[in-house]
């Protein structure tokens, strides 16, 4: 047997209002003054000086803000890998992501593909990544995604959504400030939070499961559990928590996998550019026959927080578009072996993505 040896994040800085010292880090890994350290920041932030006011640029130095609306491409990599060589007298001294899942997926992407030549869509899958990516740093704005610590950058191609999963991905310094996270609406946090939620569950019912994802898994539940359902936490506490369900999360899958919620909405987002949060809600509402407990502590919480979902999104597709949601979907092999096991074809066929896809 093949044991995986994953890297994981070697630095991180974790506590209310440590954003404060990201000059502090920065400023030993700068190269020259001719090698810019570029900072990829959520939209979201664009013109709130709260927050854009702490980075002390010096020469170069150059903030990119990020459209999250939809979710990440590959072309949106490739023009901005472009725009920054083309604007930089030499290669950057480190890529800096500020955001959600789509911001960090982004900066970890730029960061691989500033020393990998080709398209990002040549590296959608597994270990394809050749040379070491450049100094990149996560610092999430909103918990739930594990984006933060995992060694994926989810994008959507021109053929297929699927990460860029390598061992030169992940982030070389988090940085967890909850703080970050107070202005984020409450619909979001649910959608993100349950991300997260969904990552325990698909992880810990899965066939691949050992100790190491159990342990972080269990960790991440039991978190999810009171952020989302105990009413005495501090809306502080509350933060603070989610942002390690978030981390304990991605690194319940490091050494797993997740399942058929996270399949399924990939088809979901390739086809209708659905968010993958919501995505992830909306197909695991459906999924009582695979995750029962999960889906009933699911509506719990959705119900708990008065959380309405979108209905009938599937509702006009024509016979082309739900094929290729479901091709998107089952082309995510290690996902379906891990919710269903090495015979997970006889279970996962088209015609049963196809009667769940009509659920949504």
């Amino acid at each position: 047997m093949t044991y995986k040896n994953f890297p994981m994040v070697p630095r991180v800085m974790f506590g209310r209002g440590s954003f404060n010292q990201i000059n502090d880090v920065l400023a030993p890994k700068r190269k020259n003054i001719n090698a810019p350290f570029v900072f990829l920041i959520d939209d979201a932030f664009k013109g709130n000086p709260w927050l854009t006011s702490r980075i002390q640029l010096a020469y170069d130095d150059k903030i990119i803000f990020i459209p999250t609306k939809v979710e990440p491409k590959t072309e949106q990599v490739d023009a901005l890998v472009e725009d920054i060589i083309v604007q930089s007298k030499e290669r950057p001294s480190g890529v800096i992501g500020i955001g959600g899942g789509t911001t960090l997926d982004m900066a970890k992407a730029v960061a691989v593909m500033l020393t990998n030549s080709g398209e990002a869509k040549d590296y959608q899958g597994w270990d394809l990544v050749k040379n070491p990516a450049i100094y990149h740093i996560g610092i999430p704005t909103i918990s739930g995604t594990g984006a933060e610590v995992s060694r994926t950058t989810v994008l959507t191609g021109p053929e297929k959504k699927l990460g860029i999963n390598s061992d030169y991905t992940p982030f070389d310094q988090v940085i967890l400030d909850s703080e970050l996270t107070k202005d984020v609406p409450k619909n979001q946090w649910f959608y993100t939070g349950m991300d997260c939620y969904i990552h325990c569950v698909e992880s810990l019912t899965g066939t691949y499961l050992n100790e190491f994802s159990k342990s972080y898994g269990e960790k991440a539940f039991e978190l999810c559990k009171q952020i989302f359902l105990d009413d005495t936490l501090s809306k502080t506490d509350a933060q603070e928590k989610l942002m390690m369900a978030s981390w304990h999360g991605g690194m319940s899958i490091a050494y797993s996998q997740v399942g058929v919620a996270h399949a399924l909405s990939y088809g979901l987002a390739f086809l209708l550019g659905v968010k993958h949060g919501i995505g992830n809600c909306i197909v695991f509402n459906h999924l009582e026959e695979f995750y029962p407990e999960g889906v009933a502590l699911f509506k719990k919480m959705k119900e708990k927080h008065e959380i309405e979902l979108p209905e009938g999104i599937c509702a006009n597709l024509s016979e082309d578009e739900f094929n290729t949601m479901i091709k998107v979907a089952l082309g995510l092999e290690p996902l379906w072996e891990n919710a269903l096991g090495k015979n997970w074809k006889t279970i996962a066929t088209p015609e049963k993505l196809r009667s769940l896809y009509e659920k949504m």
